[in-house]
């Protein structure tokens, strides 16, 4: 019974720019829809030094395992045995600022993958891991917020803001800075990402000065193929521009 001259106070309402199913925003583009012509209209091949493939892309598009239509799978020949760096796939556009919308889906235990933020930056994917290698990290710098992971054989959830490093004359003034959610809780707020991790093979500048030599140059977003079965769908992104240093929405 409510007390007199009392109201209920509200729930929050779920926020419906983040966590499964996520919408685009207005101004967003869509990069990947589960189909085939989208695939190779947005992404080509990472050429970096352990590339092994070639074109056209050989990921599959697959049924989606949950909810029907289809999602794009990891699954490329060249990257047998978890040799990353093979097959991984990066968007020809390149970005600096950006908010990202993309949904994974592990199939069996240990299952890696990673979304690179500027093709420098892993946020890792990979099942069982809650260290600072695990899923949800910002790789060897943030933990794992395991805690919010949907686990295998269910979909999951990253949702992004990046704002890239800042250079003046050349030289790095501000590091770059993330905030993210994952499956619409979040898991690290504004914080730096202090390098590239995983050496030359493992995306842009992490062959510099032991990957702390970080160049002025946008990049592309990028998809890890490390010989195990991840599927991607409903992928957006936005470009943003953050004068300012945070990036927590």
């Amino acid at each position: 019974m409510k007390a007199e001259g009392r109201t209920t106070p509200p729930y929050p309402k779920k926020r419906r720019d983040i966590g499964i199913g996520a919408k685009p925003l207005p101004g967003a583009e869509v990069i990947l829809d589960g189909t085939r012509k989208l695939l190779d209209d947005k992404w080509t091949y990472w050429q970096g030094p352990r590339f092994r493939s070639a074109l056209p892309i050989k990921w599959q598009v697959v049924q989606d395992p949950v909810d029907g239509g289809t999602c794009v799978q990891t699954d490329d020949p060249a990257a047998a045995g978890g040799l990353y760096g093979a097959a991984d796939i990066v968007t020809k556009r390149a970005y600096r600022d950006f908010r990202l919308h993309i949904e994974f889906w592990i199939a069996k235990p240990g299952g890696n993958s990673g979304v690179y933020l500027q093709n420098r930056y892993e946020i890792q994917i990979c099942d069982g891991d809650r260290t600072t290698h695990g899923l949800g990290a910002v790789i060897n710098e943030q933990p794992a917020p395991y805690h919010a992971y949907h686990g295998l054989g269910k979909w999951n959830a990253y949702d992004i803001v990046f704002r890239a490093a800042r250079f003046v004359g050349g030289k790095l003034v501000e590091k770059a800075r993330t905030t993210i959610y994952l499956n619409g809780q979040k898991a690290h707020s504004d914080v730096p990402i202090n390098q590239v991790w995983g050496g030359a093979d493992s995306g842009v500048d992490g062959g510099n000065d032991g990957g702390r030599g970080i160049t002025d140059t946008p990049q592309g977003l990028k998809l890890q193929c490390e010989g195990h079965d991840v599927r991607y769908r409903n992928a957006w992104i936005k470009e943003l521009n953050l004068d300012k240093t945070g990036t927590d929405f």
